[in-house]
């Protein structure tokens, strides 16, 4: 299952942020960052007692289903007394579930967490980026196997000169990402595809921030 990967912020990180705001509600998300135990019901309560400590009034806690799903306002409307009394939000969603929640209500909003990627999980407690958005896929000719998220140098014409039995110079644990497009187009009896030279990535192919219409039907 694809999912927003997010990283704690440090109790200094986030004292910085609430400076000056004394009365918290905190809002944790049930999907993304509570299958990585950044932002569900335990790390809402763990936030709360360590604030609470430090002198702050929690006003409330809960955590909505879908951070980033405009139904959230619908949800946080049973708690609307709390929220009012507060003067922020802190909420352990990605970061687009902030933005959402900062559309929804007139509070000021602190993130307790950084996002990392996109990534789906891959063992237990383990998540890897998948996907990058970068907005010029190639994995039609790669065999389904993105080289832009999963090689180290970004590189879309490989291997490099440092692979090494299959392997990748930077990270040695880590199997060389053009290696496994090789046996992959292979196996597919369409190696062909690596003879096609691809251009040089444009980074500013897509001006920020960016946006999409659907063309008229």
């Amino acid at each position: 299952m694809i999912r927003s990967i997010t990283q704690k912020k440090s109790e200094e990180a986030i004292d910085l942020l609430l400076n000056g705001l004394n009365r918290i509600f905190i809002i944790g998300c049930g999907t993304c960052t509570t299958l990585t135990r950044t932002g569900g019901e335990p790390e809402v309560r763990a936030l709360k007692e360590i604030l609470s400590q430090k002198g702050k009034i929690i006003t409330g806690t809960t955590v909505v289903p879908v951070a980033c799903d405009n139904l959230t306002r619908d949800f946080l409307r049973e708690f609307g007394a709390q929220i009012d009394q507060a003067n922020c939000l802190l909420i352990t969603s990605c970061a687009f579930g902030v933005q959402t929640i900062a559309r929804q209500l007139r509070k000021m909003v602190v993130p307790a967490l950084d996002t990392l990627f996109i990534g789906k999980e891959t063992g237990f407690g383990m998540f890897d980026e998948i996907c990058t958005q970068c907005g010029t896929c190639i994995i039609g000719e790669t065999g389904g196997i993105c080289p832009v998220t999963n090689c180290h140098k970004g590189l879309v014409n490989g291997p490099c000169g440092g692979t090494n039995h299959g392997k990748c110079e930077i990270d040695v644990a880590k199997d060389c990402v053009w290696t496994l497009i090789y046996n992959r187009l292979k196996e597919l009896e369409r190696l062909d595809a690596m003879r096609k030279y691809q251009k040089p990535r444009n980074h500013q192919g897509e001006p920020k921030p960016g946006k999409f219409k659907l063309p008229a039907a």
